[in-house]
């Protein structure tokens, strides 16, 4: 069996219309979980309850790089192989990115007002960040502006490589530029840097309850957009005829 297999439309339908609900399930368990069990640990000692939102922004900063991540991968494998299944992908999980990226941002606004003094700064992983969201915008914007799928798929690909860069920067911008206001990683291996297990377990929780509320959602929108390309197509052979 090989992976491609999985790029026929047919067969995607099939096999993700039996995942759907699992994920569905999955992702809704373990984000209200997580989310509940982070909202009902202990204050924190510098941060008080301010450092709760932390089940929230973490997470959703991990999903919005790793999103743009999936579609640079998906981009690839369609300027390369050219199945067109791994570009709706990469259509359908855009907008999931860019709520993820503004989740991240409005949520990292209110945790550093109380910590900064101010809603926002320009430090390198915001300033990153926000860039990555504009890059987001951009692509759906494209997809939305060229009219033939498979020279809109061409545009954004490309677009997707250079918003690469970007989606880099946001995840190490706090190494490269030492002077920036935002903290190192919330979770690191290193001895001594690793977060409590009061807060760890839970932020691990909802860490795997956003990946699975992303897969779901990414499901149901390629699954939409193989029904809209084939009503597309249809229509097209109606008219012809």
């Amino acid at each position: 069996m090989s992976i491609w297999e999985y790029a026929n439309p047919v067969k995607f339908m099939r096999v993700s219309g039996a995942m759907l609900p699992w994920t569905v399930a999955a992702a809704v368990l373990c984000c209200v979980a997580g989310v509940v069990w982070g909202f009902l640990t202990p204050l924190d000692y510098k941060q008080g309850a301010t450092v709760k939102i932390l089940f929230l922004h973490v997470p959703a900063a991990m999903m919005a790089i790793n999103i743009w991540v999936m579609m640079l991968v998906a981009s690839l494998i369609w300027l390369i192989r050219r199945h067109h299944v791994s570009a709706l992908a990469a259509k359908a999980a855009a907008p999931v990115g860019a709520v993820m990226t503004l989740i991240a941002l409005a949520t990292g606004a209110i945790w550093g007002q109380p910590m900064w003094g101010s809603w926002w700064e320009w430090d390198p992983r915001l300033t990153s960040f926000l860039i990555l969201f504009l890059f987001y915008v951009g692509y759906i914007a494209l997809w939305s502006a060229v009219e033939d799928p498979d020279s809109a798929a061409d545009l954004t690909g490309v677009l997707c490589l250079v918003g690469s860069v970007f989606a880099l920067l946001s995840r190490y911008a706090v190494l490269f530029w030492n002077q920036g206001l935002h903290q190192g990683a919330s979770l690191s291996v290193a001895p001594g840097e690793r977060m409590s297990a009061i807060y760890r377990y839970p932020l691990y929780l909802s860490m795997l309850g956003f990946f699975f509320l992303f897969l779901a959602l990414l499901l149901i929108r390629t699954r939409t957009e193989i029904r809209k390309r084939r009503l597309a197509a249809l229509i097209a052979r109606e008219m012809r005829t």
